[in-house]
Formats: C-alpha cells, structure tokens, sequence
C-alpha cells in the first residue's frame, strides 16, 4: 500500500514540475538573440556547417556571418580531417576522424578555373591547404570553404633550384607562413612567404658545426646495390609526387624546426631560429630495403618505417631521444596486420596530428590506409571509399583542422 502511495506521490510530482517547467520545455533556437545563437552553432560538428544554409533563412545568414566566423574561432580545437590524394579526381575526399567516414567536398575554385594548372597538394596546416602547380606557383585554400589565393610567384631564381621541402605554419592571428627549402645540400637556401606581410623573405641556413648529429656525407649520393631479390636498387628515393617535398615543422625549447628527408632518405632538422641544419643518425643501414616517411605528432617529429625481415613486413613508429642520440621505437603494427604487406614492394605516406597517425600503403599489388592511435594504440584499417560506385585509391593524405574561419 505504502508502494502505491509512493508511485502516485511520483507521477504527481513529476506532472507538477512539467507544469512548473512548461515555458522552459517550449523554449526554441528562435526565441535566442543572435550572438548566443551563433556560440551554440560554433560547437557543431563542422560537417553540419554545409547544411546550415538549408535549415532556415536565419541560420543562412548566420553560416555567413563575420561574428559567427569569429565564434568557430573561440573553439579551441576540432577533430582533425584527412585530405586525401589523388591525382585522377577532380574533387576533394577527406576522411572524417569525429564521425569514421569519407566526405565529398567542392573542388577549390580557383582550381576548377585551371584545370590544366596540375596542381598537387604539398603542405598543410591549421584549416589550410598548399597547392604546388606545374609552373612552381603555391595556391593556399580552405577545403571546407572552397575559398583559395594564389601566392605572389616565387621567382625564377628559386625555380631554378632543387627543391627539399614544403611546409606551413599557421598562427593564432589569422596568419600563416609557407616554408621552402632548396639548394644543394650542404649549401640550403629557405624562403618564407608570410601571409601577414603578403610577401617573401630569403636567407640562407648552415650545417650546424661541431653537432654529435652531423653526418660526414651530404645526404645526396646515391649508392646503388643488389637486392636479395636480384634486383638493382638505388638509395636515392623515389617518393610519390604528392609527398616529393613532405616535411614537418615543430617547436623545440621555442625554436622552429623544420624536418625532412633528404634524397638518401636521411632525417634533416633545418632550424629557422638559428639558420641551421643538420642530419639525424640513419634509422636502418643504407643497404637495407625499406620506406620512410617523417610525421608530427604530440608536437615532435617522429618517423613510420615499413621494412621486411624474415620472410615477414615490419611497420614501425621511432622517435628519436635527443639525451641518449639514438632512435627509440614507441609503436609497432601488430604482425597479423603488417604481414600482408609483404612481398609487394610498397611504399608508405604518412601523416599525423595530435595523437593520430594515417598510414597509406601503395604498391601495384595493393592500396591500403591504416589510422593509428598513439594514446589508445589502436590500429585501424579504414574502410574503402567508393565514388559512384567505384573504389578509390590514395596515394597520400594531409591533415588539417577543419574550420571554416581559417582566412588565406
């Protein structure tokens, strides 16, 4: 009896506060002034911000608004998205680490225009990407927006030169830096284009002296030699176009530093504070067989090696230990998974951010994209993306911060 009582005194007190709280229950996103609107539509997922024109006029006008874009910037990150690389498409795909799938965005205008320009991405950073043409000329576009400018021409001197590497530097004030190392190794040039500026600057960086990281060889000799298969092979790399100048920047005791990898494969630590470079020991011997490709993650670089030893594939993420001066594995592919890779010569290019790593796999033989997750050390194998019904392979990818603020 005393139950019964107990449930009816429930159902009465929760009637009450339904009646009590009938206003708040009905309160819409109508009833909200404009800027507590536009804070709350900051927080969505940024794959929602495309279909925010369709919902009403009103969250149109917000989509497009300068106070809205400034409200996305107050979020302090985003998950990032993979920009994926294929030469063939006339159309971007990511691939979406918050909601674990593939997405079709608008072709950058400015690209559409050009068809015959060729161009390939080459750096990433923030909500940026970097296209190279076939001319030498950079065009920066947001992917999400479709928004994109053409950079003032390099020149033809700097043309002229071989080209090491491409990165950018985003900064908190709407501004970014695009990085270009060229030259003959040990003679490195760099030149910066500074968006804040819209203008380039030049100056030249030195082999660091007297570095327990200095190598005795330049980094560009090639060397050739038998594999155990009797096939020539050359030290000297032969990376896909997308990733011909890959390369990563992080700051270290306030000291930008620039990484790539030199035609032999070699880590290259280029310090734009110091106009300094130098050479990291080499991971594997020269005479052994395998693909590398030099990634940020957690905020230093670190580089993914895919390697073959008895009978079997190796695929392994090394950091390198500025204390002891030697590299130290921190991940490995499990086995049941790298195996598959092996025999089939492939390549890897790869790309982190944050705690993330994208893996792309390649080779005649297959194509294949693993996400690893430093943190949880978790590997994932992502799922085929199918354009009109037809699966695509990458050759690469680089990752951004998708946001639709990120101004060129």
């Amino acid at each position: 009896m005393e139950q019964d009582q107990s449930q009816v005194l429930k159902k009465t007190r929760k009637r009450k506060l339904i009646e009590e709280g009938h206003g708040m229950l009905n309160l819409s996103l109508d009833d909200l002034n404009e800027d507590l609107l536009e804070r709350i539509l900051s927080w969505l997922p940024t794959s929602s911000f495309c279909r925010l024109r369709s919902v009403c006029k009103r969250w149109s006008s917000v989509a497009a608004s300068a106070t809205f874009q400034h409200a996305c910037s107050q979020v302090p990150s985003r998950d990032p998205w993979f920009f994926m690389v294929n030469p063939h498409l006339n159309q971007s795909i990511v691939f979406d680490t918050a909601e674990k799938n593939w997405k079709n965005l608008n072709y950058p205008l400015l690209l559409q225009q050009n068809p015959n320009c060729n161009a390939i991405p080459v750096a990433a950073a923030g909500g940026l990407i970097c296209f190279r043409t076939n001319s030498g000329d950079f065009i920066v576009c947001n992917p999400v927006t479709g928004t994109c400018q053409e950079l003032p021409p390099v020149g033809p001197a700097s043309l002229s030169q071989n080209l090491h590497a491409v990165a950018m530097v985003s900064s908190s004030n709407y501004s970014y830096k695009l990085i270009l190392v060229s030259g003959e190794l040990p003679c490195v040039c760099v030149k910066i284009y500074d968006s804040s500026k819209n203008q380039w600057e030049e100056g030249p960086i030195c082999r660091k002296t007297k570095s327990i990281l200095e190598s005795d060889s330049t980094g560009d000799d090639t060397m050739y030699f038998l594999s155990k298969a009797g096939d020539v092979v050359a030290t000297n790399m032969q990376r896909s176009p997308s990733k011909q100048y890959s390369s990563v920047v992080a700051v270290k005791d306030g000291e930008e530093i620039i990484y790539f990898l030199s035609p032999a494969g070699m880590v290259v630590a280029c310090n734009l504070t110091k106009k300094c470079f130098s050479e990291y020991p080499r991971l594997l011997p020269m005479f052994f067989e395998y693909s590398i490709d030099v990634i940020e993650c957690r905020g230093e670089m670190m580089v993914v090696v895919l390697s073959e030893f008895l009978e079997s594939a190796s695929l392994r993420v090394w950091r390198f230990s500025e204390v002891d001066q030697a590299w130290y594995q921190i991940a490995a592919m499990p086995p049941s998974m790298s195996h598959d890779f092996y025999g089939k010569k492939a390549d890897i290019n790869c790309v982190g951010c944050k705690d993330q790593i994208l893996i792309c796999v390649n080779s005649s033989e297959l194509s294949s994209y693993v996400l690893y997750d430093l943190g949880a050390n978790e590997w994932v194998e992502l799922p085929k993306c199918f354009v009109n019904g037809e699966a695509k392979e990458f050759m690469s990818a680089f990752s951004f911060e998708p946001r639709i603020e990120a101004c060129i």
